[in-house]
């Protein structure tokens, strides 16, 4: 299920609680590649020492530059001043600042490498990551608006927190910066200290709270940035681009875009003018602090009590302190802010499954030996005021080809869901050669189904991988694939193909081949075949074949379903009469089974049925 959502506003207590999410991110990033994050910390820490450096040589040749100013007997020319040797000194200086700026600027190039390497493992491990508990969570996850948002907004962290790495990374520089600036300060004036903080810390909590009203609006938007995404797909897009032309839908998509897009611009803007306002008189108030130790410095020279070196060594330092801690904190506000979108992140990995395999589960019968039965199954949908399927009730022999029939919303794909485990019943149980579905492993039942749903994938991959997902580790298989090919008439679309089973199909990539729905239709049915499974399920999957087309395909089906279970589902009640047995559902319940025969014979729903199909051909 669902995690909870976060609240809408956030309150200071929350932001600073979302920095518990860095631990485990900086451990993430940590065992990404232990040897990239231990290398770009070392670069850093040497790095932030160079500021400090930098300043102190500094002073030291202003120092110098003043002495020998001051000398009484100085040199005429630049060669005397060479041979008397005064410069020795000065000329060491400036050669270690010279040297401290080329390995300032290396050590910047050399952290920039490391970090963008890094950001990019960190991206794709967290999106494999990612994917891998999503293919853990149940169908119902997927099918609720709540949790796809949810998921919307954790795959957006995956590459958009990538920066908080380099941040917090940066953070850790700067303190180190800090202190050996800070320093040099506490040593001449430490009040100077306490005058930095006092200007530095309302731009602070200025940023803190707007970076947090950013993340609010963010979070509360997530709904209608998947409409704007969706919008701009649909206006856009080689699977829609028929139907907008021909219904001239570009205006209306191109209007319901520019009107979400004005609402996000409009509520951005708003923020956007607050925040420019606010950090305007934060930012004034600490250069008046910053003229205010300027002028205090100044004096002291002045009265003798610095020299010119330590003028320029404080006031640079000062200057650089108010910088560094001004970005410190209002770094650290952001990170705080970009903690509460960690939160999205992580408490999509606390997202956990409700369908899972037991502690100590049966093996799956092979061969299946007596078969399903539905005992009083009943089933809603989450949040849906009606029973999917209640008080179902019937077998599914084994090696039995049975159809299911019925009106739209009947409960068949239901049925099907409940039958593959992708639901539980909320009522009843379904037994499987005497046991509970649920006693039997989860991915050794599901492995043991090959199913085709009426809504299967279109892959945009090659011929022989849209075979192949049937059973992907068997992708390597030629001859398996070949023979599921045939089984299912989907040889005759590859043969067709320019590149045949090495055709990329879709008009998605380049050189791709886009196949009419009934070819499709007859790649997917042959990924049931690809899975050589116990149990084989179709369920109308056929709706784009012609009739003829969609009869050779049921009757092959029967044939080479021999000795295996088998459901199908179709709506042409001139295909499942070859079953050997029809279900006809209806209420979610079964309301009567036979052969077709029978079922006639009967006069019930299903003569009803058959016979408004048949009028159809007269």
């Amino acid at each position: 299920m669902p995690a909870p959502s976060a609240a809408t506003s956030t309150s200071f207590k929350q932001r600073v609680g979302a920095l518990r999410n860095l631990r485990p991110f900086l451990a993430m990033v940590w065992r990404t590649s232990p040897q990239l994050t231990a290398l770009s910390i070392a670069l850093r820490t040497l790095r932030a020492l160079l500021p400090v450096a930098t300043l102190f040589v500094g002073k030291l040749i202003i120092d110098d530059v003043v002495r020998l100013v001051q000398l009484p007997d100085k040199p005429a020319t630049l060669q005397q001043w060479l041979d008397s040797g005064h410069l020795n000194e000065l000329g060491l200086l400036l050669l270690a600042e010279f040297a401290i700026a080329v390995l300032a600027d290396v050590l910047g190039r050399v952290v920039s490498l490391v970090d963008s390497l890094l950001a990019e493992r960190v991206t794709n491990a967290s999106s494999v990551r990612l994917m891998a508990h999503a293919a853990t969570l149940d169908l119902e996850d997927f099918e609720d608006a709540g949790f796809q948002d949810q998921l919307e907004r954790a795959r957006r962290q995956t590459s958009g927190r990538m920066t908080l790495m380099s941040q917090l990374f940066g953070q850790a520089q700067d303190l180190v910066t800090v202190a050996s600036l800070a320093a040099g300060l506490i040593v001449f004036a430490p009040w100077l200290i306490v005058l930095l903080l006092v200007a530095l810390v309302p731009a602070f909590l200025g940023e803190a709270h707007f970076n947090a009203q950013s993340y609010t609006l963010d979070f509360g938007r997530t709904p209608e940035r998947r409409e704007l995404d969706y919008v701009r797909q649909t206006a856009a897009s080689v699977e829609t681009a028929k139907e907008v032309k021909i219904f001239g839908l570009h205006g209306f998509l191109i209007d319901r875009y520019q009107r979400l897009a004005a609402a996000f611009y409009s509520a951005n803007r708003r923020l956007a003018l607050r925040r420019a306002a606010w950090g305007g008189l934060f930012t004034t108030i600490g250069t008046v602090a910053y003229y205010l130790a300027y002028a205090y410095i100044a004096w002291r020279t002045l009265t003798g009590e610095f020299s010119v070196g330590d003028l320029t060594f404080l006031a640079g330092s000062f200057r650089r302190l108010r910088t560094l801690l001004e970005q410190f904190l209002q770094g650290f506000s952001s990170v705080a802010g970009q903690a509460l979108y960690l939160d999205d992140l992580f408490s999509f990995f606390e997202v956990r499954p409700e369908i899972l395999s037991p502690k100590n589960p049966l093996p799956f019968p092979r061969p299946i030996k007596h078969g399903f039965v539905f005992e009083g199954v009943g089933f809603a949908y989450p949040g849906a005021d009606r029973w999917a399927v209640r008080h179902l009730s019937f077998t599914l022999k084994a090696g039995e080809v049975v159809a299911l029939v019925g009106e739209n919303g009947a409960g068949k794909t239901t049925l099907v869901k409940l039958l593959t485990r992708l639901y539980d019943p909320n009522e009843g149980r379904i037994l499987l050669d005497g046991h509970d579905l649920r006693a039997y492993d989860l991915g050794e039942l599901r492995g043991s189904i090959g199913v085709i749903f009426q809504d299967f994938v279109r892959y945009n991959l090659t011929a022989r991988d849209n075979i192949a997902v049937g059973r992907i580790d068997a992708r390597r298989d030629q001859d398996r694939i070949e023979q599921a090919a045939e089984r299912s008439q989907a040889n005759e679309v590859v043969a067709r193909l320019p590149g045949k089973y090495d055709q990329m199909i879709g008009k998605r990539f380049k050189n791709g081949v886009e196949l009419s729905g009934g070819e499709w239709q007859k790649l997917a049915i042959a990924r049931a075949y690809m899975r050589e499974a116990e149990v084989l399920i179709l369920d109308e999957p056929t709706a784009a074949l012609d009739a003829r087309a969609e009869f050779e395909v049921f009757q092959r089906f029967k044939e080479l379903s021999q000795g295996k279970t088998a459901v199908l589902i179709s709506h042409r009640f001139s295909s499942v009469r070859m079953a050997d047995r029809i279900l006809v559902l209806a209420d979610g319940k079964v309301e009567a089974q036979g052969t077709h025969d029978e079922l006639v014979a009967q006069e019930g729903r299903y003569a009803e049925l058959f016979e408004l199909q048949a009028a159809g051909y007269r």
